[in-house]
């Protein structure tokens, strides 16, 4: 017979809060039901489950063949932050970008992220902010990944949600085509909703990069 699962068993097997395995379960996204008025979920359902979630795309398995969560992100380069505002997000980002190799100064990444957004704000939606520079003298692919402890309301995106989860990239001028593959393959797996929300309620760095790197090939 399959074992019954708790509410509180299954909220740590997937590293997300009891109240989203609740939510979860009573929108039906996920496999459970109630038992004498408590939540129960049958482990090998769960199971299934997350076998499921973690199974790439067939677009996406074509970008894995490039890149992988594992080669794209270095784990030194993950952060929790706690910013209230868009600028202070912002030029967090903009003083991890100026350790890069050719960047000439804090200055040069500043003029150049500011100028993006005042064209259009790098928020996306899903809590994501992707914000970044093209610079002639950068000769590799840099990302910065960082998760803010609490909305960031003042940061316009395209579907009005706040930002938690900040994308911050610095490549060079020549390689549009590798950072849109790298975002691509990021995004993707922060639309599956189970990392999403892995990492939006991540505890640590590491955390934040196990959660990431589960749906690598």
């Amino acid at each position: 017979m399959d074992t019954l699962l708790t509410l509180e068993e299954v909220s740590k097997y997937l590293r997300v809060s009891e109240r989203t395995v609740k939510a979860w379960a009573a929108s039906g996204k996920l496999p459970g039901g109630k038992l004498g008025g408590s939540w129960r979920f049958r482990q090998g359902d769960i199971q299934e489950w997350v076998n499921k979630q973690l199974t790439p795309h067939k677009h996406s398995r074509a970008l894995q063949g490039e890149y992988s969560i594992r080669t794209l992100l270095k784990p030194s380069r993950i952060y929790i932050t706690n910013f209230s505002t868009k600028e202070e997000f912002l030029d967090f980002f903009i003083k991890k970008g100026a350790s890069v190799p050719g960047v000439s100064e804090e200055a040069e990444i500043a003029e150049a992220v500011y100028k993006r957004e005042n064209l259009m704000s790098t928020g996306i939606g899903l809590n994501i902010a992707v914000p970044h520079v093209r610079l002639n003298e950068v000769k590799s692919l840099n990302i910065f990944f960082a998760v803010n402890s609490h909305d960031i309301n003042d940061y316009a995106s395209l579907d009005n949600l706040p930002v938690r989860i900040g994308i911050f990239f610095v490549v060079g001028r020549n390689q549009h085509s590798e950072y849109i593959k790298a975002l691509s393959v990021l995004v993707e797996r922060l639309k599956n909703h189970l990392i999403h929300e892995q990492v939006l309620q991540a505890r640590s760095e590491k955390d934040i990069y196990d959660s990431l790197v589960q749906g690598d090939l």
